[in-house]
């Protein structure tokens, strides 16, 4: 009798698997990082120069929720093309789309050399970009998701969000790089230079990832015939509940992730008037810190199960966020760094270990790009897109980052709520019944030549 597996393609070594989806992820975040720290350092200047400086960041801030606005349409776009057509074509486009769009930035004129026309082609820039992320962390997580052993899908599918601190590491070696010249030459020219760099990484990028095969459970899905004509209206109409609690569980991370890297740099040089690069030297200690503890939390995940260890990662954010500000606030570089360990590479980056299992097991196969697209995408339009802008606005107006740390609060206390009320589903072997189909179907089928 045949097997199901012996009519598809040998599948991609594990190895192979998650190299593919970290480097896409790396490019992913290396562009969002790099984007977040130009607009605090260099983009309120050679873009917006008609504002103060303080105001000036909050409108480069503006173009960089663009992005995020963005991102819903490229989850919708590409999750359903990815439900339809498999995950690796997809993410092949979706890395092009972002490489492309993080390389035009680069050698695009600014405000003194183009006038008004600079900063609208930055937005569209911004907003392309958001499009080809809005497609990508789905398609990335689902891949080492889906080609994952039973009972290591959370270590597996962690891999991916390990994408997080390697950007932020090579994104900030980069601005460091470029900074080398001095605040002015940063200014002038250098910070050009990250920016097209990015093209080496997307090549990279898409050598390691075309060798990759569709996994298991989307061959099952063809095999079964059990794809979903319109995938994000399924996700609608029969997973609301789901959808709903997701988003909810999205916020603290969303929140604590972007207040702890992008505002609080423009924090400390525009308000508390530090250099740059104590912010920089204290996310890139986090990030080394971040990188192991991601997957650690993601292995612990598939023993524990997804909610206690995500659930960790949101009472570290609710229980030290008056703390952590106080330790920004003290201006000591060192107990910055401790902060910005604490608030993200113990806060955040444990809440993104599990996550991306977490999300993938609230939908099945067929709508399962869609859905996971739809939560993490729409979660950070109403959370993470705004909350620089937000915290700087904040700060502004009330000249404390007591509200700030407020903010962090509330939003793990959401996602706290949302994971009490969610499933625990570490333990579900939730394609199973897919592939056995699929199998049933194959060995039903007669062999040619038999």
């Amino acid at each position: 009798m045949r097997s199901y597996a012996d009519d598809t393609p040998h599948p991609s070594k594990p190895r192979s698997v998650i190299l593919a989806s970290v480097m896409g992820s790396v490019i992913e975040w290396y562009d969002f990082f790099l984007y977040a720290t130009m607009a605090a350092l260099v983009f309120n200047k050679e873009f917006f120069p008609q504002f103060d400086p303080l105001i000036g960041s909050l409108v480069a801030f503006a173009t960089f929720a663009a992005g995020f606005v963005t991102r819903p349409l490229g989850g919708l776009i590409f999750g359903h093309y990815g439900d339809r057509l498999g995950r690796k074509k997809i993410l092949v486009i979706t890395m092009l789309i972002m490489g492309g769009s993080t390389f035009l930035m680069g050698v695009l004129p600014t405000y003194g050399q183009l006038g008004v026309a600079a900063p609208i082609l930055l937005l569209l820039l911004r907003m392309l970009q958001g499009i080809g992320l809005g497609g990508e962390w789905g398609g990335a997580a689902i891949l080492t998701f889906e080609h994952a052993p039973n009972g290591r899908r959370g270590l597996f599918s962690s891999w991916p969000q390990t994408g997080v601190p390697l950007g932020l590491l090579v994104s900030t070696v980069a601005v460091n790089l470029a900074s080398l010249g001095g605040q002015s030459t940063l200014v002038d020219w250098a910070w050009r230079l990250p920016f097209i760099a990015s093209a080496v990484l997307v090549l990279v990028g898409l050598f390691v990832r075309l060798r990759v095969t569709e996994p298991p459970a989307f061959k099952a899905l063809l095999e079964a015939d059990e794809r979903v004509k319109v995938p994000a209206l399924e996700v609608i109409r029969k997973y609301p509940k789901q959808i709903l609690l997701g988003t909810g569980a999205r916020f603290s991370e969303s929140i604590t992730f972007n207040v702890y890297n992008a505002f609080i740099l423009t924090y400390t040089t525009l308000v508390l008037k530090l250099p740059g690069s104590v912010a920089l030297n204290g996310l890139l200690i986090a990030s080394v810190v971040g990188f192991v503890v991601i997957p650690l939390a993601g292995g612990l995940s598939d023993r524990f199960g997804r909610r206690p260890v995500f659930a960790i990662g949101a009472a570290v954010a609710v229980l030290t966020a008056f703390p952590v500000f106080a330790m920004v606030d003290s201006k000591i570089p060192g107990l910055i760094w401790v902060a910005l360990v604490i608030g993200w590479a113990l806060g955040a980056c444990t809440m993104f270990g599990p996550e991306a299992a977490f999300f993938a097991e609230l939908f099945p196969a067929n709508v399962r790009y869609s859905g996971m697209s739809i939560v993490y995408q729409f979660g950070v339009l109403i959370s993470g897109a705004i909350a620089p802008a937000l915290c700087v606005w904040l700060v502004s107006e009330f000249k404390s980052t007591v509200p700030v740390a407020l903010y962090v609060i509330a939003a793990g206390v959401i996602a706290l709520v949302s994971l009490k009320l969610s499933k625990e589903t570490a333990h579900v072997d939730i394609d199973r019944e897919l592939i056995h189909e699929a199998e049933e179907k194959t060995a039903a089928t007669p062999h040619p030549g038999k």
